[in-house]
């Protein structure tokens, strides 16, 4: 019985210990920004969209791991440029499409 006791015991804090280690993770300042993998069609797809709807650049320099200046509006991003990257917003600048965050308005992929 004592042996099954501390066992039981033993399991208990070390499955305890585990779910107590989590990674943290803390970004401070503008240089720490997740990439966003889009695949080459959807690059495509995306530079198609920009021409045929004649999207206008905006005028200020946007630049990536930064936010977006507040007078600058993001546009939605359409959903046939992926599933993944409908929870962005976008802004044209430079030839180049800026995917953006919309919680923080920080620049989180740039696509030429």
């Amino acid at each position: 019985m004592n042996k099954f006791l501390l066992a039981t015991t033993m399991a208990a804090l070390l499955s305890t210990g585990a779910m107590a280690q989590s990674t943290v993770v803390t970004t401070t300042g503008t240089g720490h920004v997740a990439a966003v993998q889009i695949e080459p069609e959807y690059r495509t797809k995306i530079r198609t969209y920009v021409t045929q709807h004649q999207v206008r650049p905006v005028q200020q320099k946007i630049v990536v791991g930064q936010p977006v200046p507040r007078e600058v509006e993001l546009d939605a991003v359409p959903a046939d440029w992926g599933p993944s990257l409908t929870k962005y917003r976008y802004v044209y600048s430079g030839e180049r499409v800026m995917l953006v965050d919309p919680s923080t308005r920080t620049v989180v992929q740039e696509i030429d």
